[in-house]
């Protein structure tokens, strides 16, 4: 018999009536090549031992007063150390809609998709930019499609990179996923400052740490 997951987003609200949660976010400026689009934001709570995280994107592109694309994002994920326990999304992507819920159950990470579910490892991570623990992965799950997809990440390369007004040192590491390419940018103590990658029509998507 297929074991009932908790509604995510009723055990959220139950964890997080805990008070007194270590907090930290990150508010994105989006950006397609010269034009700003919208906002990536990530907050994340530590709460007994696990970590909770909520992100929310919204960009919109428009050319002469005619909307020529949308996106708008939700995702909140339970992790245990390294692990996800729990997630879920919704996204619309420009008229393409996706929901993902998933959980551990004992020694499987279930992942439901509608009608349709698959089973991976107990530990799994997302891409969780904000933890920089993720670059050592060879997998990782897709939170806006749910898929679990093979990734290479090169060898960190020093930079120097202007946040908030003021040019400091940073990494560079190049991230590639099927036919997607990343690139992400951390401070020397490995703080997460910026992402960008190539949009369709090769133009340049990147975000701007506010």
């Amino acid at each position: 018999m297929k074991k009932r997951m908790i509604p995510f987003l009723l055990l959220l609200v139950m964890t997080s009536m805990h008070v007194g949660a270590d907090e930290q976010s990150w508010r994105f400026r989006v950006w397609l090549d010269d034009r700003e689009i919208g906002y990536h934001d990530f907050v994340l709570q530590n709460q007994g031992g696990q970590e909770l995280l909520h992100s929310q994107a919204n960009f919109e592109y428009r050319m002469l007063f005619v909307k020529l694309y949308e996106y708008q994002h939700q995702n909140q994920e339970v992790w245990e150390g390294n692990c996800l326990r729990r997630i879920e999304s919704q996204t619309d992507a420009n008229g393409a809609n996706f929901e993902v819920r998933g959980e551990r159950l004992g020694d499987r990470f279930v992942i439901e998709q509608g009608a349709d579910g698959q089973e991976l490892p107990a530990c799994v991570m997302s891409f969780a930019y904000w933890n920089p623990d993720f670059l050592a992965e060879r997998q990782l799950l897709n939170s806006q499609n749910g898929k679990l997809v093979e990734i290479e990440v090169s060898t960190p390369e020093p930079d120097r990179l202007t946040v908030r007004g003021s040019e400091v040192p940073a990494r560079r590491y190049r991230l590639e996923a099927e036919d997607l390419v990343l690139f992400l940018w951390y401070s020397e103590d490995q703080q997460w400052l910026a992402l960008e990658t190539e949009a369709r029509g090769g133009r340049r998507l990147r975000y701007e740490l506010l």
